[in-house]
């Protein structure tokens, strides 16, 4: 067992956090110019790219052991589950507000908590309950300005986008259930390579590369910060998950609602009109923070 090195830890798992904040606020100023399959084909091309090349150059890429007997229905689910999530997560920003998609996507790591109970046989603390109670009621709290006509059907739109975010919190989770079961037998990069590349071939026949030409300078900035976005942050937290407790790593990780809230403000205040705000009144706002509340009891219910 190595040894937890938080000074390592804490810094990776923030730098995920940070780029996980900024992620959808990015990605909605660029589904303006281009739809959500090409920008997140593009997101794993970019990866691919990168990864196959540094991975390869190193002599540290190992696919083969993933396509073995016992690892290869783990590894099909837990690529299929990291596909889904994307396309499903860039779909529904079409629909809502960047702030209200990382508010709910916080049921990601609840529900890898819970498949956790299930299907790998971990204990479920009361404390860690008391944060799934909290994060549910915080949920309602910060949607309470739309409860009445998301209830009544009235926003169909919006209840599109909150029914393919839901989608993207459990794909989520499948994928890093499983992803627990391979990096006990094989390194994050190699399962991580795999995803880009399947990401790369499956959304290239329906996406539309050649629409980036049109694209302006912002645009394209954009563009190259998603796809680094996605390499940086994922190989960061998968650092993050070597060298410190996932508790403590998931703990961290909650912060990210409260993150692309205050940015998605800041943003709004310097450029009114890049992105829709969600409406917010202060029972929105402590329902954003019971949510993350909650994420910090159910990711630290078992330590200190």
């Amino acid at each position: 067992m190595h040894q937890s090195n938080w000074r390592v830890g804490l810094p990776l798992a923030l730098t995920t956090a940070f780029l996980w904040g900024l992620l959808p606020i990015a990605m909605k100023g660029l589904i303006e110019d281009m739809d959500s399959t090409t920008v997140t084909w593009y997101r794993f091309f970019g990866a691919a790219l990168f990864a196959v090349t540094w991975y390869g150059w190193r002599q540290e890429l190992e696919l083969k052991n993933l396509f073995s007997g016992k690892l290869l229905p783990y590894t099909v689910l837990a690529v299929g589950g990291l596909l889904a999530n994307y396309i499903a997560y860039a779909t529904g920003l079409n629909y809502i507000t960047p702030g209200a998609l990382q508010v709910l996507i916080q049921l990601a790591p609840l529900l890898l908590l819970i498949f956790s109970v299930f299907w790998l046989g971990e204990r479920f603390s009361p404390r860690q309950w008391m944060g799934v109670v909290l994060v549910c009621a915080g949920l309602l709290m910060f949607f309470n300005q739309r409860l009445g006509e998301l209830w009544a059907g009235e926003d169909r739109e919006y209840l599109i986008g909150v029914g393919l975010v839901v989608i993207a919190a459990i794909t989520w989770a499948v994928y890093g259930l499983f992803q627990k079961k391979i990096v006990a037998q094989s390194r994050p990069q190699n399962l991580l390579t795999l995803i880009y590349v399947a990401g790369t071939l499956c959304f290239l026949p329906v996406s539309h590369p050649g629409t980036a030409l049109q694209l302006d300078w912002l645009g394209w900035g954009l563009l190259l910060f998603l796809t680094a976005n996605t390499l940086i942050a994922y190989g960061a937290f998968a650092k993050a998950m070597e060298v410190w407790e996932a508790s403590r790593v998931s703990a961290t990780l909650a912060l990210v609602p409260l993150m692309t809230l205050g940015l998605s403000t800041i943003i709004g205040a310097i450029w009114p009109g890049y992105i829709d705000m969600e409406p917010m009144n202060w029972i929105s706002w402590v329902g954003a923070i019971t949510v993350v509340l909650g994420s910090l009891l159910a990711a630290i219910g078992r330590g200190r």
